[in-house]
């Protein structure tokens, strides 16, 4: 203190000063509000006892849950057992199994053309193309970019905000700027005419459309499915490295036998979160292709939505049947997927 000249003591002092009064007048609503809720808490208290005071704190978590998940859910299953094209539930015939029914009436679930309901078929067979192709290329691309985000390279730190900052952006947003860049007059086609070659029509093609839903898909959520290996890989001890180092393991024998082990659990959380959101797939690639060309990409829940709500003849029942399919089958391969782990680590 004595370096400080006398003269700036007193105007420090006055700052310090101004600081804690604004920080107490800050903090007064939220005393308030916590002096006026401590009487009924306590009174509370006394008459549930301490240990089932959680409850309460737990409580808002399972209105929400209540209101928002699971009763929409049971609205849904209603849904899937009625019949008609009226939208209050109390003017829907009982049906029984009906729509799920007509939705499996197949000559060959391999060929969708020889099923009554053949969009949905074809909406799921695009789903499990979808699927096989983005959940190998999300886990493969994920896995690699967080194996050299995870070493000491130049502007690590700028890098990791790179992958990670399309997740932030919206999933619509994402697919009008890919549109822009993929369709007939975009950047692509203007770079390859450019360079001499023809226009290439991405989304009159099949097999194109398909690549680049897969392809915009993974280039927005990669950096999220990284993250999660990228804590997975900090987490491992060093020791281990070290120690394989002084034994001069090679490398590759390194990554199968510590690396890919002990990141294990964090692989098993990208899996199944990938699969729940490729089959969960729907604004990306409706707003990049809109299902086509025809129904080339075609996904599950587009088939949904359109059932239920974009067509000329509104079928919530069948668009329900559908979707109650659709959750069953993700339930199922979560389950699977957890018992492959658990029994992995065991």
């Amino acid at each position: 203190m004595s370096d400080i000249p006398s003269a700036t003591r007193p105007q420090r002092g006055l700052a310090n000063g101004a600081l804690a009064w604004l920080g107490g007048v800050a903090v007064l609503p939220v005393g308030g509000a916590l002096r006026l809720l401590d009487p009924p808490m306590r009174g509370m208290q006394r008459v549930i006892g301490a240990r089932r005071m959680a409850y309460v704190f737990l409580l808002p978590n399972f209105v929400f849950f209540g209101l928002f998940v699971f009763l929409p859910i049971g609205i849904n299953v209603v849904f899937s057992l009625t019949g008609g094209t009226a939208l209050f539930p109390s003017q829907r015939p009982y049906v029984g199994a009906e729509q799920f029914t007509y939705l499996f009436d197949c000559g060959s679930y391999l060929d969708p053309a020889s099923c009554r309901e053949d969009h949905f078929w074809r909406g799921v067979a695009n789903t499990v193309k979808f699927i096989v192709f983005q959940v190998t290329a999300m886990v493969l691309f994920s896995l690699v970019t967080a194996l050299v985000l995870n070493k000491k390279i130049r502007g690590r730190g700028f890098f990791r905000a790179v992958y990670f900052f399309p997740v932030l952006l919206s999933p619509v947003v994402v697919a009008l700027i890919w549109k822009w860049i993929l369709q007939r007059d975009g950047l692509l086609n203007a770079a390859i005419t450019t360079l001499g070659g023809q226009k290439i029509l991405f989304f009159v093609d099949p097999s194109w459309a398909m690549f680049w839903a897969v392809f915009v898909s993974v280039w927005a959520h990669m950096g999220f499915y990284t993250l999660i290996l990228l804590a997975g890989l900090q987490a491992i001890p060093a020791d281990l490295y070290e120690a394989a180092e002084m034994d001069a393991t090679p490398r590759w024998r390194v990554l199968i036998r510590i690396t890919l082990p002990l990141l294990w659990p964090n692989m098993i959380v990208v899996i199944v979160l990938a699969l729940i959101k490729g089959a969960q797939t729907f604004d990306e690639v409706f707003v990049l292709t809109g299902g086509g060309p025809g129904t080339a990409t075609l996904m599950v829940v587009q088939y949904i939505y359109e059932t239920a709500f974009s067509s000329q003849v509104q079928n919530f029942g069948l668009a329900a049947a559908a979707s109650v399919v659709l959750g069953v089958v993700l339930f199922v391969l979560t389950l699977l997927q957890f018992a492959a782990a658990r029994r992995k680590e065991v």
